[in-house]
């Protein structure tokens, strides 16, 4: 015979019931909420390591952790860039690449690297960094002031851990380099570009260097051989090993759009002894103004770009810094040249402006952003949407970094 449950036991089956479903949702509730508040501080510190390379003090881990929750995650990013590291360790390892030929990112901090991470400091238009008349220095008592023929103060700068973010001072190349002003040209004009790309060589290592490091791209991948091959100079031979095919189907291909525009540079040296300082620590910056003219050459053309003439005598004679874009034809229209400039001028200054107002330009800054941030080149077609989303921004916010590592550390702060 069936028996039916005391109503009190039924009762209590059913209340224990219903408090255990709670309870499950209560878990729940409390297992997600747990689960948001633990992404979002793990957010917030993935993006501070990221952007600064040391760990976040409490307050500013839980700033920026408010900041992520309340849907404004740019500004968690801004908090973490007013750490000093983002500026004496992130930037600074960033550019020393740039500094050098080996691409050495322990380089020693110098005038070109001090300068990109002042004018990223201080939101100036990024395209300066190869057209300006600027240079930055160290604003702090008891080091070496600056000098045009060595590296001291920027030694010194390093040696103290002297705080970037809040140290670097604005000055002109004009004063402190003496160079005419129109003859300044970012950091192309530094005394550590000179000492890197003007020294020795014909000056063509500063126009491939400026291309790998500011537009990402090598010589070779610009090759075009239906460009004509008028402005190549002497010292490249027409037949090198007896054949002239070679010149043809290769050498001409970079050099015919390589020599016009590296003719930018034909009155920059960078003079040092060779017997004594065969390293050039203490040579430093020459330009030739009007009326000073090379020796050698009987005009203000420095001699290193009519050495090995007779490699084809009838080649190209450089007579002035008059420069021309013939990669604005062919194949390298699509590095995207700016339509509000002529595409040729004289003097490295415009040169540098031809090159940073490309949409080659911005992309690069955008991408290097991407692999320094985020660990990894970009690999598929999100990252990629990415940096095309965060190129657009960057153009038209008037070339202002710190946002593009803002973005970029939003977008990997998940990984």
């Amino acid at each position: 015979m069936h028996r039916t449950k005391p109503f009190n036991q039924r009762l209590y089956q059913c209340v224990f019931s219903l408090a255990k479903t709670s309870l499950l949702l209560l878990i729940c509730m409390l297992g997600h909420s747990f689960s948001a508040n633990a992404n979002s501080l793990s957010q917030a510190k993935r993006m501070h390591d990221r952007l600064v390379g040391v760990p976040p003090s409490e307050p500013v881990l839980q700033e920026m952790r408010a900041l992520i929750e309340a849907g404004d995650p740019l500004a968690a990013a801004s908090i973490a860039m007013q750490n000093p590291s983002f500026y004496n360790i992130t930037l600074k390892h960033w550019i020393s690449p740039w500094t050098n030929e080996e691409g050495d990112i322990f380089a020693p901090l110098n005038d070109y690297s001090a300068t990109v991470i002042g004018i990223i400091r201080d939101d100036l238009d990024f395209r300066l960094i190869l057209s300006g008349d600027l240079i930055y220095t160290g604003a702090t008592a008891g080091v070496p002031s600056y000098a045009v023929d060595n590296n001291d103060h920027y030694a010194a700068l390093e040696q103290r851990g002297i705080d970037l973010s809040t140290a670097l001072i604005q000055n002109t190349q004009s004063a402190l380099l003496g160079l005419p002003p129109e003859a300044t040209a970012g950091v192309m004009t530094t005394r550590a570009g000179a000492k890197a790309f003007f020294k020795d060589g014909t000056n063509r290592a500063m126009l491939r260097f400026t291309l790998i490091n500011h537009l990402c791209t090598d010589l070779e991948a610009l090759k075009d051989t239906s460009l004509p091959p008028d402005r190549i100079r002497q010292d490249l031979s027409r037949s090198p090993g007896g054949d002239s095919r070679i010149f043809a189907n290769s050498c001409a291909g970079c050099h015919s759009g390589m020599d016009p525009l590296a003719q930018a540079f034909a009155y920059y040296e960078y003079n040092y002894d060779v017997d004594s300082d065969p390293q050039g620590e203490n040579g430093r910056l020459q330009y030739n103004r009007t009326g000073e003219n090379d020796p050698d050459t009987g005009t203000r053309v420095t001699k290193k770009h009519r050495i090995n003439a007779n490699n084809f005598p009838f080649g190209y004679v450089i007579e002035d810094d008059r420069w021309d874009n013939y990669w604005r034809q062919g194949i390298n229209q699509t590095l995207g040249w700016s339509t509000q400039l002529q595409g040729y001028g004289y003097g490295a200054k415009s040169m540098g402006e031809e090159l940073a107002n490309s949409q080659k330009f911005a992309h690069c800054q955008v991408s290097k952003v991407f692999e320094n941030i985020c660990l990894r080149p970009a690999q598929d077609a999100a990252d990629w949407q990415l940096i095309d989303e965060v190129s657009r921004q960057f153009m038209q916010s008037g070339y202002l970094m710190k946002p593009v590592f803002a973005a970029t550390a939003n977008y990997c702060k998940g990984e």
